[in-house]
């Protein structure tokens, strides 16, 4: 099973969705997940971003990116970062990349996520919703499925 999720999703972009990164980030901790998140979930960073040189956190998230097993990314809110990161975890890792998407958030999905065969993308409206999928969805990526004989 995998263990070890790198959790993406907005900072310089915004921080209206921090209270939905922290609530997803516990509810994958609940299931005994090791969620690698930083300041992503962190309330008390603001869209400035953490008070670290930019060459410390990208080396930081590149190395808890080698470290993951999955990365789950909350794609609602558009961020050149995350992208960076769902590129890297994609062609230079191989790992699985689930993308959470809410399209009331905005226009659309961007293209280069949505068209990617490789990244399974949920489309959701509100959290409790999306967590029983996002399990099955972390369960499939493990090669397992409760639905499956």
């Amino acid at each position: 099973m995998l263990r070890t999720i790198y959790f993406s999703g907005a900072i310089s972009g915004g921080r209206a969705d921090v209270a939905l990164y922290r609530r997803l980030v516990s509810a994958l901790e609940a299931e005994g997940h090791r969620v690698l998140a930083g300041a992503v979930a962190a309330e008390d960073v603001g869209a400035g971003g953490e008070m670290l040189t930019p060459d410390f956190i990208f080396a930081r998230d590149l190395g808890w990116l080698d470290d993951a097993d999955l990365v789950v990314a909350e794609v609602s809110m558009p961020s050149t970062g995350v992208g960076y990161e769902l590129a890297y975890a994609r062609h230079r890792r191989g790992i699985p990349v689930i993308a959470l998407y809410r399209p009331a958030h905005t226009t659309r999905c961007s293209a280069m996520v949505a068209g990617d065969p490789g990244i399974v993308l949920l489309t959701y409206e509100i959290v409790e919703e999306l967590l029983p999928r996002l399990l099955e969805s972390i369960r499939r990526a493990a090669g397992y499925s409760d639905r499956l004989p």
